[in-house]
């Protein structure tokens, strides 16, 4: 029979935590589970998945070193909608994760269900290591931002126009083809409308754009397919500061993979960014930000980088995927209003300060 998955603490034994680790190859079981606290879709900052915190004890023979402290990553109910981005998830996991060497969450395994969309993966308890994970609330260093983006520049550097892309790595999707954007470009299209019409800030702030939903819409795609023009690498995807951590030691982290994909560069630095930094340290900060993470490519290893201002050119048309698909589309149930609505404002002023308005109309 097929493994399924709970979709909060209720569920998560012995049993069940041996079974993903059967799924994922592992060789050693638990002898005891204990589920310590949960926080499932509803309650604030659970935006498309829940999670349990559960401990652990390994079965004699277990490799020295595992965590005993576990996050469980779950499904918030029965949903077509999230489960591509479930299944992207635990395949990120699951194939990728082995072979990078960055900061990114130690997993114990991970399974998807294809019948009834629901997932589950393990994940080491970052609290153990002293992390933290910063939000639009929580003020971050220049420096902080820097050690963000060099996990991101290693991670680039790494796939950067690889012929891997067209060959092993092939299943990673891009932002116009796979299943991923299919539910973003067709699917979700709908309920960043139904945003638009019924959450009045989202309204008057596309109308201050002087733009509409099906506009900002359109827009976006013409972006993703002038970008499949451009050299390609593996992207987080969804690099909002709520989705990176920080650990003692000054490196930064990054969390949350649903919407990995092959891509333009420019995706994951542009949201990074423009979510981290007050409207002020970005209008500052954000082009000597920009040009350290290129120096970054640089030092990886990427040669043949086009110039400052072509990339700067191709930083600024991205906020039309984060101001339209990144927080338009995400109801104020997800992160709670202070959240929301402080995204909302970096990404829109940053829309109007770099006229990516303009920028996206030449492209169609």
């Amino acid at each position: 029979m097929m493994l399924d998955h709970p979709v909060s603490g209720d569920g998560i034994t012995t049993e069940y935590v041996n079974r993903i680790l059967e799924e994922s190859g592992k060789d050693f079981h638990v002898s005891a589970v204990r589920v310590t606290s949960e926080k499932t879709y509803g309650q604030q900052m659970v935006s498309t998945a829940g999670r349990a915190l559960i401990e652990v004890d390994y079965a004699p023979g277990a490799p020295a070193g595992l965590p005993t402290q576990l996050v469980v990553k779950l499904a918030r109910g029965v949903d077509e909608i999230m489960a591509p981005f479930y299944r992207n998830e635990v395949a990120f996991y699951g194939r990728l994760r082995p072979e990078l060497d960055l900061e990114v969450p130690q997993t114990l395994g991970g399974h998807f269900n294809p019948e009834t969309k629901r997932f589950a993966i393990l994940l080491e308890d970052l609290s153990v290591r002293g992390a933290r994970f910063p939000n639009a609330l929580v003020p971050v260093t220049l420096d902080e931002v820097r050690s963000i983006l060099d996990s991101h520049a290693a991670l680039h550097a790494q796939y950067w126009d690889s012929p891997r892309l067209k060959g092993d790595l092939d299943w990673i999707g891009t932002h116009t083809t796979g299943v991923i954007a299919e539910m973003q470009n067709i699917g979700a299209t709908p309920f960043i409308q139904y945003e638009i019409d019924n959450q009045k800030f989202k309204t008057e702030l596309v109308g201050a754009l002087g733009s509409s939903g099906p506009e900002l819409h359109a827009g976006m795609l013409a972006l993703h397919r002038h970008h499949q023009t451009l050299p390609q690498t593996v992207l987080h995807g969804d690099s909002h500061i709520g989705n990176t951590y920080l650990t003692p030691q000054g490196k930064g982290g990054l969390l949350d993979w649903q919407l990995m994909v092959r891509g333009h560069h420019t995706h994951d630095v542009n949201y990074l960014i423009t979510t981290a930094l007050t409207i002020e340290q970005r209008r500052n900060h954000e082009r000597e930000l920009f040009a350290y993470y290129l120096d970054r490519l640089a030092a990886g290893g990427v040669t043949g980088l086009p110039a400052f201002e072509q990339s700067w050119l191709e930083f600024r048309r991205n906020l039309a995927w984060g101001l339209y698909y990144g927080w338009l589309t995400t109801p104020v149930l997800n992160y709670g209003w202070e959240i929301n609505i402080v995204n909302h404002l970096r990404l829109y002023t940053a829309y109007q300060d770099h006229e990516t308005g303009k920028l996206i109309k030449e492209l169609m």
